[in-house]
This record gives structure tokens, C-alpha cells and sequence, in this order.
């Protein structure tokens, strides 16, 4: 019996050990390439690095040109998306949320007139395409002149999480005991008070699952941020180094998006308890 637990405890640590070595293979990789010369690059030995150069990752935060060779390589605006990205995605992830909780929580917690049906239809529409709803969008972008603009992302952004977030909180709120509200309504509290001071804090693994989804939506987008942005100094992180010559700056590319990478998996490695357990208490049957 001994035996067999040890046995079965060793293949389940041994497939968990392969499944982080197939998970982090694409990070070692990009880290590997960024760290390398361009004659190593070339000649090499492609899994290893023999001697480490931070010359590409110089090169992002280079103030002005710099030559390789006989081309010129223009300025990287890295620090420039950076800080675009960083507008884009708080101002996307504030209203995301904002608009989500109060749509989840008057459809999950007041039920009104086919509020099961709202729920439904609202995650049908996240599944429908991004590239049938691109022109629309675009359509309605140059309407309201706001093209070339971060505000154009910040109101599309949630366009494409809100329903998501909405269908997942409501699940959550539909769960929770209405005796929580009723136990603040006898203390005095308003609606308004119990929602701020007892639901929210209550439903924070399930906000956190909410964020994160949202984030990795804006993070991996690229078409809306090239389309709409068209200058290169408006554009986000995803967007820039997307527009960047890989013939001439592969190198260059790969720190960027290295870089990138590493910010955002100690968010998620972070939050991971969080949108586990949030993902999990919101998935209940007929959500």
C-alpha cells in the first residue's frame, strides 16, 4: 500500500515538474536569445548563452539613434509605450470593473425582469469574434474623433471584458446568503453601504479573477491598439514592438517582449490564489 502511494505521489510530482518545464521552456528561451550577441545568435548554440549581453536591452531605453553596422536603427519608444500602456490599461481596468459590478450585482443580487436571460446573452456577446466587431468599432471611434487617442482604447477595452466579468460576478453574487445584507439592513445600512462595506470586501477573490481576465484581454491585443493608434509614439507596449522591424531589430524585439513578459507574470503568479479561488466560487451551476 506504502509502495503504491509513493509510486503514485512520484508520478504526480514528476508531471506536475514536466508540465513547469513545458510552461516556463518559452520564457528560458526568450531570455536566452535577449542576452546574446548577433554573431552568437547566428553561430550558437541555440539553448544556451555563453556570453551575456545586455546590449538589446541598452537599446530600448537608448536616448537617441544608434547605428549597427552600417544601418540605422531609429530610436525604440519603450519607456514611451510603457507609460501609454500603463494609462490605457488603468483607465480600461477601472471602468471594466466599475461597470461590471454594478451590472452583476443588479443582476445577480435584484433579479429583475429575465435577469437569467440578460446574464446568458451578455457572455453570448463575448464570444462573438473581434474581427466581425472591429469595423464597427472603428466606425464609431472616428465618429466621435478620438482616433490616434488612448481614450479610444479605454472605451473600446471594455467593450470586449465587460460581459465576461459581468456573467462571472453575478454568478458570485447570486451565491451569497441574502441573510448578509439583512443582518447590515437591521444595523441601519442602506443598500448602497452594504454593497461597499460587506459584498465588496466579500467578493475580492472573485474581483481579482475579474482584473486579471481583463488584463490579459488588453495585454495580448495588438490590432485595435495598431489600427487606432496609427502614430508610433500614441501606441502601446503590445502594439509597438508588433510594428518593429524584426529583419533589422529581432534582438531588440525580443528584450522588449522579455521584459514585458517579466512584468506581467509576478502579477499573475501574485494573484494566482486569488483568481483560483475566485474562478472556482463563481462557477456554479446554471451561472
Amino acid at each position: 500500500m506504502t509502495d503504491g502511494r509513493t509510486r503514485t505521489t512520484f508520478m504526480q510530482w514528476t508531471l506536475i515538474l514536466l508540465l513547469a518545464v513545458y510552461s516556463l521552456f518559452p520564457v528560458y528561451m526568450m531570455t536566452v536569445l535577449s542576452l546574446k550577441t548577433a554573431q552568437e545568435d547566428v553561430a550558437g548554440n541555440p539553448f544556451f548563452v555563453r556570453h551575456p549581453n545586455f546590449e538589446w536591452y541598452l537599446n530600448l531605453f537608448e536616448p537617441s539613434e544608434w547605428v549597427r553596422g552600417e544601418l540605422t536603427v531609429p530610436i525604440v519608444p519603450y519607456l514611451v509605450w510603457v507609460k501609454n500602456t500603463a494609462i490605457a490599461f488603468t483607465g480600461s481596468l477601472a471602468l471594466t470593473l466599475l461597470a461590471s459590478l454594478m451590472a452583476a450585482y443588479a443582476i445577480g443580487r435584484l433579479h429583475p425582469p429575465g435577469w437569467r436571460w440578460w446574464r446568458r446573452a451578455l457572455f453570448a456577446s463575448y464570444l462573438i469574434p473581434q474581427t466581425l466587431i472591429f469595423l464597427p468599432m472603428y466606425l464609431v471611434v472616428l465618429r466621435l474623433h478620438i482616433d490616434d487617442s488612448l481614450l479610444a482604447l479605454i472605451l473600446i477595452y471594455p467593450m470586449l471584458t465587460v460581459p465576461f466579468c459581468v456573467w462571472l460576478l453575478s454568478a458570485y453574487f447570486q451565491r451569497l446568503s441574502p441573510e448578509i445584507e439583512e443582518s447590515a439592513y437591521i444595523e441601519g445600512a442602506n443598500r448602497w453601504t452594504a454593497f461597499v462595506r460587506i459584498i465588496l470586501p466579500m467578493s475580492w477573490p472573485v474581483i481579482v479573477a475579474a482584473g486579471i481576465f481583463t488584463l490579459g484581454i488588453m495585454s495580448s491585443d495588438t490590432m485595435f491598439a495598431s489600427v487606432f493608434l496609427p502614430n508610433q509614439f500614441h501606441q502601446t507596449l503590445a502594439a509597438g514592438l508588433s510594428t518593429m522591424d524584426v529583419g533589422l531589430e529581432d534582438l531588440t524585439v525580443i528584450a522588449g517582449v522579455n521584459m514585458a513578459a517579466l512584468t506581467i507574470v509576478p502579477i499573475h503568479g501574485i494573484f494566482a490564489g486569488a483568481f483560483v479561488r475566485g474562478l472556482t466560487a463563481a462557477m456554479v451551476e446554471g451561472a
